[in-house]
């Protein structure tokens, strides 16, 4: 019995060392809890859920899981592979699911399928849509803006400037217009 508390308490010790600091985002059981709210529209029925779950130790392997292995990972390699990287979203014209990638977002409208490519080029700072650069950041309180002449103007990064970025793409769409 010594020996077994003994090894028992190694291993909780080495397992300190070894995993200290390694919070981790628990993305399997963010996963399953997320799952588990969606399961159906009456909350009755996630809560059985729920509850079944935590008596068939669903939640706790998963918290194992998450714990011991995932957010190791995590720590070591900067992400976690359970980690969720595409969300759907119910907006006011439609429902999209957007899926984040290293340099930026695809964007899918889920009725017709299509997308809309937003990506960040970290050597100019720039952000584009579908290879079309609309944004960039000049300095702290500038950034270059395409305008509704589809040339790029710099414009300051506060309220005036949004302003007068606002009634310079107005004027451009009133004048197109005409």
């Amino acid at each position: 019995m010594k020996k077994k508390l003994t090894v028992a308490v190694a291993v909780l010790l080495s397992g300190t060392v070894l995993f200290s600091s390694c919070i981790g985002s628990f993305g399997l059981t963010s996963r399953l809890f997320e799952w588990n709210n969606n399961v159906h529209e009456n909350k009755w029925v996630n809560e059985i859920v729920f509850f079944a779950f935590c008596v068939l130790p669903v939640y706790e392997i998963s918290l194992i899981a998450d714990g011991l292995v995932l957010n190791s990972i995590e720590f070591w390699t900067g992400s976690n592979p359970m980690a969720d990287n595409v969300k759907n979203i119910k907006g006011e014209n439609g429902e999209y699911t957007v899926a984040s990638h290293e340099n930026g977002y695809t964007i899918t409208d889920t009725a017709t399928n299509e997308t809309v490519e937003f990506t960040y080029n970290s050597e100019n700072n720039s952000w584009a849509v579908d290879g079309t650069t609309f944004l960039t950041f000049v300095d702290d309180n500038h950034v270059s803006v395409l305008s509704g002449d589809g040339e790029m103007v710099t414009v300051e990064n506060s309220e005036a400037g949004l302003m007068a970025y606002k009634s310079m793409v107005c004027a451009a769409s009133f004048m197109a217009s005409k």
